[in-house]
Order: structure tokens, then C-alpha cells, then sequence
């Protein structure tokens, strides 16, 4: 069974190591293993634990689930040059990867929130030896698609990484105007989640313009509450939202 070294212990490693942990052997390196047995605890089966200090990388394929800011430091911890470096680190290139860790090949993952269920959007892209196994790998948490560029990937960081974030302020908002006209909160909260998860499964084979006209009749209920949402600029501000975070992913 391969082994795969997850170097840093918070969500996003232990939500990827979940969907990771039937099919490959586990380790982790972190700073405190206190924290590295909690890891293994909620992973629910045993791990290999390292402290980083002077940890050997040679010929390991690494998940690099660190804080972008603590590449440099994190790093200077290691011998050896590993086999090949999966970043889940936004905005981080593969220049900037390569720079600071001794390895034979890089691709960049970004995962979402998703991948604690197993439902993740994972977009890679990097060095392309490594496309066939990194599809393989992040499929194991989700769906995987393998992009071109760099410039693409953070792109997609800002639809699909940050994604989560904007749908849930827009189910939060779905079910506190259903509040606001009378419904109880409980039964607002189960009519949107369930309208969320059949949603899911329509958009995977339909454009999102045709399920709006099939909804949408003519001087309808659907057609009021479309109106309200464009004279709000709902549209206008979800592309913005795209732009804003593209740009802050190129910041990092």
C-alpha cells in the first residue's frame, strides 16, 4: 500500500486523509504531537506521527496542507528530496513551491470544503507525469479536474474553493426570506436543504439558463422573485465575487 506524508494536521488535511485513508497508508508531520494524536484519533485509525525537525522526505509523495505564509519556515525542516509535492496552498505557485522544497515534481490541488464529505471540486494542475495519479488521488475525496495553467487554477480557487462560501450565504439568505414571510426557521432550513441537493443533481446534466425558463412562467411567482434578485444585481455580484477572489489568490 503507498504512503502518503501529509505535512500539517488541520481540517483541510484531515478532511483529504479521510477520503484518502481506505485505500493508502497514512502519515502526518506537524509541530505538536499532542495535535498529531488528536489527527490520528479523528481519522479513527493509526497513523504514522513525525515532528517536523530534521524529517527525511527522500522519494515520499508529500500533501502540503500548511498556511501559504509558512512555506519558508516549514520547509527549512526537512532532508531530502521527495518524489513529489501536492500543495492544497491557494495562490501559491509552482515556482514559488519549487523554491522552497526539494522535490522532483509539484502539482497544485485545490480542494473545497466538500472534501470532509467525500463531495469535494478539486482542480489541479502542475507537472503533468503526474496527472493520471493526482486525478486518481483527489478523486478519492470527491470529483477532479485537471486544468492547463496556473492563471486557470486560480480561477477556479475563486469559483470552486471559495464556492462553498457564497452558496451557503445565499441558502442563509433563500431561508431567511421564507422565515420572514411566516415559515417556522426548522421548516425553512429543511425545504432549502433539500432544494440545494435536488438542485445539485439537476445542474450535473442541465445549463443553468434552461432549468431558469423551465422554472420561470410567464408573469409567474418564479418570474417575481427573478425580478427582485436582478434588481438587486445578484448576477452582477456573484461575477464580481469571482474577480474579487482571483485577484486575491494572485496576492498570496
Amino acid at each position: 500500500m503507498k504512503t502518503l506524508t501529509f505535512i500539517g494536521n488541520g481540517n483541510m488535511a484531515l478532511s483529504i486523509a479521510q477520503g484518502l485513508k481506505e485505500n493508502y497508508k497514512i502519515e502526518v508531520v506537524g509541530r505538536d504531537m499532542k495535535r498529531l494524536e488528536e489527527f490520528e484519533k479523528k481519522l479513527n485509525i493509526q497513523v504514522e506521527k513525525h515532528l517536523l525537525n530534521d524529517f527525511n522526505i527522500t522519494n515520499k509523495q508529500l500533501i502540503l496542507c500548511v498556511k501559504p505564509a509558512n512555506i519558508a519556515e516549514v520547509s527549512k525542516k526537512f532532508q531530502g528530496q521527495s518524489e513529489v509535492l501536492y500543495s492544497v496552498l491557494a495562490g501559491t505557485s509552482i515556482e514559488k513551491l519549487s523554491l522552497n522544497f526539494s522535490t522532483k515534481a509539484v502539482v497544485r490541488a485545490m480542494p473545497n470544503l466538500a472534501a470532509s464529505v467525500g463531495a469535494s471540486m478539486t482542480t489541479l494542475t502542475g507537472d503533468i507525469a503526474y496527472k493520471r495519479e493526482a486525478l486518481e488521488l483527489f478523486s478519492a475525496i470527491g470529483s477532479a479536474h485537471w486544468l492547463g495553467s496556473e492563471k486557470e487554477i486560480d480561477i477556479a480557487t475563486a469559483l470552486a474553493g471559495s464556492g462553498p462560501a457564497y452558496l451557503a450565504l445565499i441558502a442563509e439568505s433563500l431561508a431567511d426570506g421564507a422565515v420572514k414571510q411566516g415559515l417556522k426557521r426548522d421548516d425553512a432550513m429543511v425545504i432549502m436543504r433539500g432544494l440545494f441537493s435536488g438542485f445539485a443533481k439537476l445542474i450535473q446534466n442541465e445549463h443553468p439558463a434552461l432549468l431558469k425558463d423551465g422554472v420561470m412562467s410567464p408573469g409567474g411567482t418564479t418570474a417575481a422573485g427573478y425580478g427582485a434578485l436582478e434588481d438587486g444585481n445578484v448576477r452582477s455580484a456573484c461575477m464580481d465575487a469571482i474577480e474579487k477572489a482571483y485577484k486575491r489568490a494572485t496576492e498570496l
